[in-house]
């Protein structure tokens, strides 16, 4: 019983489902939270202990920039009449931190079935930028840099809810697929903050699987 009692079994793998609201914020928008569009999603993540985890997560989300008359001389945008907008797709893989040590308690007084958690990774998004020369749509790929605060809550031995947002900033200023909008304020090259930006307010359900082994055939 000395051994058991200082090894909580926990489960290592989670599969979650997760959906909410997301917006854009670059050269197209006037201020954040405009055009808040859905968002949807599923992650797989895997706990190295009650404190430390590693997610994948793929995203899906619509964003949307409204022009103004006179942002530009020469965009077909204000030629068509048509406000810009395009889906994205991100993947990204985030390391996260919980504040507590989270999950079911067995022997352990210090773990929590609720936790707020942060969380710092690298991530690719795919967006459909319009392509004025034949009226159609090119993707193109981008690097981000996701940072996540969230909330985690145990609601039965293997299932959670979550809740989290998620604010992800570009290495590139042209998410609109515009070029006079892409470096309106000539920034481009000296100032990181110029570039655009993407986040997501979603909560979720998650599944756990993959326990840990017994350490002794008077473990629970």
């Amino acid at each position: 019983m000395s051994v058991s009692a200082q090894t909580e079994r926990m489960y290592r793998c989670e599969l979650g489902l997760q959906g909410g609201c997301g917006y854009y914020a670059g050269d197209a928008t006037e201020y954040v939270f405009q055009d808040v569009r859905e968002a949807y999603g599923l992650h797989f993540r895997y706990k190295f202990d009650q404190r430390w985890a590693l997610q994948v997560k793929g995203l899906a989300h619509h964003i949307k920039g409204q022009f103004t008359a006179g942002e530009t001389t020469a965009s077909p945008v204000n030629v068509l009449g048509q406000p810009w907008e395009t889906q994205m797709v991100n993947v990204d893989v985030v390391g996260e931190f919980n504040f507590f040590r989270f999950g079911v308690r067995q022997y352990d007084e210090r773990i929590k079935p609720i936790t707020p958690y942060i969380g710092v990774g690298i991530g690719i998004g795919m967006c459909m930028e319009p392509n004025w020369a034949w009226r159609g749509y090119s993707p193109v790929v981008q690097v981000y840099v996701p940072f996540v605060v969230g909330v985690k809550w145990k609601i039965a031995d293997r299932w959670q809810l979550q809740a989290a947002w998620q604010h992800n900033v570009y290495f590139a200023d042209n998410l609109e697929g515009i070029d006079e909008l892409n470096n309106a304020h000539n920034l481009n090259g000296s100032n990181f903050s110029n570039n655009d930006v993407t986040s997501q307010l979603t909560v979720g359900i998650v599944f756990e699987f993959a326990k840990d082994r017994k350490i002794c055939a008077l473990c629970e």
